[in-house]
């Protein structure tokens, strides 16, 4: 058996790969809500398990990152009753004032209580780029790892998966409203309100005179989904794992990018300083269990 048939084998890069997407596009069509994503997603899997044996090893580390994109979609369909009294809102925001607030006449302030009324339309667009960009940025450095080291490259499609389906799960255990929703509507939970894009980055949308964000958040699955943050993991995963592979500028673009990201997350008024907090640690974790993984695996295979 040649390396590479061999490395296909242990990898699982087989024809049954497509079927789960075929059968998610199947199961859309009979509700009636096949997209056209549906369809890309599911030739883009078969063009890469059937071309070519390079593009089954490309396969074999964006088969996981495809993988979540089903699994989010999935989410829209596969509901559990929420009730109000399940949404995290004002607890949420008490803990996060006790955590990283302050108190001044009287009150409690917390980060965004500062930071909102302060917003300018620079910091708007500045602070929009990474979180308009993240997952372009996350597909591009897979791209490089695949380039440059695939083993690395697997590993961090695995890395991800297993990062992301830990964000899900999270969300629908412990449904928590993220702080653009507590400065609209206070205490008060409704289930059925829809996601936002929020002030910031709606004034990003009228700047650029079309929707980007708006249309982006009308498709979130999950408008209580704001522990963790999972919009810092991506780019802190980048950062871990490109140490050994990007050279001195890009390592610092990396980090400047995360950085940045962590700021986004709260002046944007997406998430929480305790979601980011969080986010950081899911990342750290998913990394640390899919490397050990990854060890014995190959230690096992020699």
């Amino acid at each position: 058996m040649t390396t590479t048939a061999r490395d296909e084998r242990r990898l699982g890069v087989h024809a049954w790969a497509p079927l789960p997407f075929a059968a998610w596009a199947v199961f859309m069509l009979v509700r009636r809500e096949l997209r056209i994503d549906h369809v890309a997603l599911l030739m883009v899997v078969s063009l890469l398990a059937f071309a070519a044996p390079w593009t089954r090893r490309l396969l074999s580390g964006l088969y996981p990152i495809a993988l979540v994109a089903l699994v989010y979609d999935s989410m829209r369909v596969i509901t559990s009753p929420l009730t109000a009294d399940r949404v995290h809102l004002c607890d949420l925001h008490a803990l996060e004032a006790r955590l990283f607030g302050w108190s001044e006449g009287g009150a409690v302030r917390t980060v965004h209580d500062w930071l909102q009324p302060r917003a300018h339309l620079a910091l708007d667009v500045y602070f929009a780029i990474p979180y308009g960009t993240f997952i372009f940025a996350t597909i591009a450095f897979a791209a490089w790892l695949f380039k440059k080291d695939q083993p690395a490259f697997r590993r961090f499609g695995w890395m991800f998966l297993v990062l992301n389906v830990a964000g899900f799960v999270t969300y629908r255990l412990i449904p928590a409203a993220p702080p653009w929703y507590f400065h609209l509507r206070g205490c008060a939970v409704d289930p059925l309100q829809p996601a936002s894009a929020g002030p910031n980055l709606t004034r990003v949308d009228g700047l650029l005179g079309f929707p980007y964000f708006a249309s982006m958040y009308a498709r979130s699955t999950n408008v209580f989904g704001a522990v963790p943050s999972l919009h810092v993991t991506y780019p802190l995963l980048v950062v871990l794992e490109g140490r050994t592979v990007l050279g001195r500028a890009m390592r610092a673009a990396t980090i400047v990018y995360f950085a940045s990201m962590c700021v986004a997350a709260v002046y944007l008024d997406h998430h929480w300083v305790i979601d980011v907090v969080l986010g950081v640690a899911y990342a750290v974790a998913a990394r640390a269990l899919v490397r050990s993984v990854a060890a014995r695996w190959e230690q096992a295979a020699t």
